[in-house]
């Protein structure tokens, strides 16, 4: 319906008040016709599908997203199938009743996680109105001697400036840790190995050590000097394959030593350390570790003469991952970390 010549004068005399001419006006407002197109588009698309598309990558399964969001296995579903029909493409490929990220998929789940974490970043922001700090959660993966020996301290110094802000860490080998980070499912990750991934950026953090010890009562740990001869014919208690402490040893005692016998594998230093404590094998730990035990002397580090088994331990983020500000605040109290 064409509108009466007065309103449409009114409207262009506002509009050319503001522009100043007619041809400057025509053209921006032919700009914003078209982004209001794409921004159509773009609306397709919700935050509800993208919810449950990352977690179905993650639990991959409709039911496990489900459970994850908070929703009935149908709607979670049918978000999914809506979101593969609002981008043409579907996301997943169907493996023995599981579903796995396709090459569509794989695209898609960097930027969709990135842009969920800033929501809900934004909701903890106002959520934080009136007690002086967002809430922002903080999601850290971490392996073993790290997670029990150096972040419990600075997790604490975090936490009082964070004071409504939850605290998620998981503890486990670095292959567990690179995997949390590369799928999304924790906002940092620490590690002691040099193991690595391609979405993956790498952060050297603190030095480390790995030492020879045993039990004081050892026959070894009475020595002065502990040749080669006697480390080689020992049984050792290692770390599980796969922890970058177990990596970081396999080397340094595959160039010094050769082969040896391990009759012990944990998945624990604590419970190497019980062991090594009660004389049944010596082991080689890190010295962040067993810094108290040897100062205590439930544990004697051995006088051997070989060259230390230095290590790095690092940071991993991933590329596309977007961090909040509690992650920020964090990131730099570790760094302060390394400069004590």
């Amino acid at each position: 319906m064409r509108q009466p010549k007065e309103r449409r004068r009114q409207q262009s005399t506002a509009i050319l008040s503001v522009w100043g001419d007619l041809k400057k006006w025509t053209i921006r407002f032919t700009l914003t016709r078209k982004n209001d197109q794409l921004s159509v588009e773009r609306l397709r698309l919700n935050l509800r599908q993208l919810e449950v598309f990352v977690a179905t990558a993650r639990a991959g399964s409709t039911r496990g997203a489900a459970d994850r969001v908070a929703r009935s296995q149908s709607a979670a579903s049918a978000a999914l199938t809506e979101l593969e029909s609002a981008l043409g493409a579907p996301l997943f490929d169907r493996v023995r009743r599981r579903l796995v990220l396709n090459d569509n998929g794989r695209m898609l789940l960097p930027k969709a996680a990135s842009l969920l974490d800033q929501v809900a970043e934004v909701q903890q922001l106002f959520a934080g109105q009136g007690r002086g700090h967002a809430a922002t959660p903080l999601r850290v993966a971490a392996s073993l001697t790290i997670g029990e020996v150096l972040l419990p301290d600075i997790v604490a110094r975090w936490k009082q400036t964070h004071t409504a802000s939850p605290v998620q860490i998981v503890i486990g080998n670095t292959s567990e840790v690179i995997r949390r980070v590369a799928d999304f499912d924790v906002d940092l990750g620490f590690i002691e190995g040099p193991q690595t991934h391609p979405d993956l950026r790498v952060r050297p953090w603190l030095a480390d050590e790995m030492v020879l010890v045993a039990a004081p009562t050892h026959p070894l740990a009475r020595k002065r000097h502990v040749d080669v001869a006697a480390l080689r014919s020992a049984r050792w208690a290692l770390r599980e394959p796969g922890s970058g402490s177990r990596e970081a040893v396999d080397r340094w005692l595959l160039e010094h030593l050769g082969p040896v016998d391990v009759g012990f594998e944990f998945g624990s230093t604590e419970a190497i350390k019980r062991l090594l404590a009660a004389g049944a094998a010596l082991g080689c730990v890190s010295r962040l570790a067993v810094a108290s035990a040897l100062a205590d002397g439930s544990l004697k580090e051995l006088r051997t003469g070989l060259p230390p088994a230095a290590r790095r331990l690092a940071i991993v983020v991933h590329r596309d991952k977007h961090l909040g500000r509690g992650a920020e605040d964090f990131l730099s109290l570790c760094a302060s970390a390394m400069q004590v």
